[in-house]
C-alpha cells in the first residue's frame, strides 16, 4: 500500500468514526435512558400544621406503592395556606383543619370539581405542662394563678377559632382574653406549653398525643364548638391532577387510616 492509499484509508476510518459518534449522540441508547424519568410526578400538599406527624408517616407508605411521585408538604395554619393558594402559590392538594377555608376556595372556583371530601375529625383539649397541678378544667383558666394561655390566632388558625367558641360557651372568654398568647398555628401553641412559656393551652387531641411534655386535663364538649372537620380537595391549578387524585384516595386507605387513628384523629368513612 503506497502513501496515497494509506492516507485515503486513514481518512475513511476517521470519517466512519465521526459518523458513528454523531449517530450515538442523536439516537440515545434505550438501555441507558431512565424508564421512570418521563413518568415522574411532583405533588405539593398544603396541609394544616396539626397534620404534620401523620403526613410525615404517610409519605413513605405512599412512596412504597408510588415511587415515581415526589411529595412535598407545605404545612401551616389553614388560613395562611388559604391565602397562599388564593395568591397563586403552587399547590396540588389542600387539607384544611376546618371547612371555612375550604368553603372560601370553593366559592372562588379554585377546587377541582368533584374532589372535595371530608377526611378527618378531631377533638379540642386543654393541656398543661406535665408537672402542672393548678389547672384541672377550662373554668380554672380564670384563676389568678394562671397568667398565660396559649391559643391559636382565631382569624387564621381553626384551633384558635374553636377555642374561642368553647370559651364563649363557658362564659369565660372575657377573663381569658387578657391572658392569651396567640400562636401562628396550633403547633406553636403546643410549643408554648411544652416550653413552660404558658401555663396552659388549647390544642387538638392529635397535637397533645405527640408530646410527652404536656398532659391533657380536659376535653371540650362537642356541643361547645363547631364540628372539627378536616376536608381535602385537589386544586384546579394542579399540573398533576391524576396523581393528586390518587394521593387523595390513598389518604382514605387502610394504611393511612391506621396512621391517622394512632395520631388521635377520627377517620370519616365516606
Amino acid at each position: 500500500m503506497n502513501k496515497t492509499q494509506i492516507t485515503s484509508f486513514l481518512g475513511w476510518v476517521f470519517l466512519s468514526l465521526l459518523i458513528t459518534v454523531g449517530c450515538s449522540q442523536i439516537t440515545p441508547n434505550p438501555s441507558t435512558t431512565s424508564p421512570s424519568a418521563a413518568s415522574t410526578a411532583s405533588l405539593t400538599v398544603s396541609a394544616a400544621a396539626s397534620l404534620k406527624d401523620a403526613m410525615e408517616q404517610i409519605k413513605p407508605l405512599y412512596n412504597q406503592e408510588n415511587p415515581e411521585v415526589e411529595l412535598t408538604y407545605n404545612l401551616g395554619s389553614s388560613g395562611a395556606l388559604q391565602r397562599q393558594i388564593e395568591q397563586g402559590a403552587p399547590a396540588d392538594i389542600f387539607v384544611s383543619a376546618a371547612t371555612k377555608q375550604m368553603d372560601a376556595l370553593e366559592k372562588q372556583g379554585l377546587l377541582l370539581e368533584g374532589t372535595r371530601q371530608d377526611l378527618l375529625k378531631n377533638q379540642l383539649v386543654l393541656i398543661v405542662p406535665q408537672n402542672s397541678t393548678g389547672v384541672k378544667d377550662f373554668q380554672d383558666l380564670v384563676k389568678p394563678s394562671v397568667k398565660k394561655i396559649a391559643l391559636g390566632e382565631p382569624k387564621s388558625v381553626p384551633a384558635g377559632q374553636y377555642a374561642q367558641e368553647v370559651l364563649t360557651s363557658l362564659n369565660v372568654l372575657a377573663q381569658v382574653k387578657p391572658k392569651a398568647v396567640y400562636a401562628k398555628d396550633v403547633r406553636q401553641a403546643l410549643n408554648y406549653v411544652e416550653s413552660g412559656n404558658t401555663d396552659a393551652g388549647i390544642v387538638y387531641l392529635s397535637d397533645a398525643k405527640i408530646s410527652p411534655q404536656v398532659k391533657v386535663v380536659a376535653t371540650a364538649d362537642e356541643t361547645t364548638h363547631k364540628p372539627i372537620t378536616y376536608p381535602v380537595a385537589v386544586l384546579k391549578s394542579s399540573n398533576n391532577i391524576d396523581a393528586a387524585k390518587e394521593f387523595v384516595q390513598f389518604l382514605s386507605s387502610d394504611q393511612a387510616k391506621a396512621v391517622f387513628e394512632k395520631q388521635g384523629f377520627t377517620v370519616i368513612v365516606n
